[in-house]
């Protein structure tokens, strides 16, 4: 298998995330090393260099989309992280980088059946998740083909105008279809709905977002995983400790369950939002944190 340009590796200074920055074809990329609680890795990977979808609090989706990346291509961001991280094992993959995975769909199920293979990448089906934002016909269809692999979808508001506004593709698919859609998927598995939140001070963290995921899935189990928000531009910001405190107590209050997710290598755009290539002319940008390699 070809390998990948390393164009650049950061280690953050304030925990033990690296982001790596990769060429190839005349395209930049990113994925990210992520610890876990055990001596073992997980790996955060670009499907696509840049991205069509424009979320408005998204770094990525203000590159604008360059093209999809070949099974090869993503495949190899998890080789390169562990060749140079052989003292803990690759034991997970999250399509939660750049791009939208469902729309790369098949060079992506290629990707993921090689790095689940016991010849490829050795690691279980149930530990590699594709992240959508929500292509409708492409959640049915990945239901309809009962891949192992866990579905996440990036909700961030359960309103649809507010939703719109956030992640324009919601002008599409109604929430309430998302819904639906995510409902179907998890009892065909026999499993949770599993949904992402980008917390935003003042914009998602109001009990009446609660009170309409209760809604929507009623009667489901269902997990929201919350991560603040990563913006450099300013235009979004972080909740407060006690607005995201009350916003965790309108979700237990009406039994959704939850977790926090750690928003991990900030000082190297490492975070869930930030992944952007910084190159210019070829030449990688120098964010903060220390240069390894």
């Amino acid at each position: 298998m070809a390998r990948l340009e390393v164009v650049d590796r950061r280690r953050s200074e304030v925990d033990p995330f690296v982001k790596y920055l990769f060429r190839s074809r005349g395209e930049a990329f990113e994925a990210v090393r992520i610890p876990l609680e055990r001596p073992r890795w997980s790996v955060c990977v670009s499907s696509q260099a840049g991205c069509a979808l424009a979320c408005a609090f998204c770094e990525t989706g203000r590159m604008g989309f360059r093209r999809n990346l070949e099974p090869w291509e993503i495949v190899e961001q998890v080789l390169t992280v562990r060749r140079e991280g052989p003292e803990r094992p690759v034991t997970g993959v999250v399509f939660q980088g750049q791009g939208e995975p469902f729309q790369n769909y098949e060079n992506v199920l290629r990707a993921a059946r090689i790095l689940q293979h016991p010849c490829g990448g050795r690691i279980r089906g149930e530990s590699i998740t594709l992240s959508t934002v929500g292509i409708l016909p492409m959640i049915e269809r990945y239901t309809a083909e009962r891949h192992p692999y866990r579905l996440i979808l990036s909700l961030t508001s359960a309103f649809d105008a507010k939703r719109a506004r956030l992640i324009p593709v919601g002008q599409r698919y109604p929430v309430a279809d998302l819904a639906a859609a995510m409902r179907r998927h998890a009892e065909s598995r026999r499993d949770r709905v599993n949904l992402a939140w980008v917390l935003m001070s003042g914009i998602n963290t109001g009990e009446n977002e609660a009170e309409e995921l209760a809604r929507l899935f009623r009667d489901a189990r269902l997990r929201l995983s919350v991560i603040d928000v990563n913006d450099p531009t300013g235009a979004f910001r972080r909740a407060g400790d006690a607005e995201r405190s009350a916003f965790f107590s309108h979700l237990a209050g009406r039994g959704i369950g939850f977790i926090r997710r750690y928003s991990g290598g900030p000082d190297i755009h490492a975070a869930c939002g930030m992944l952007a290539s910084r190159t210019l002319g070829g030449a990688a940008s120098q964010a903060p944190g220390r240069f390894i390699g």
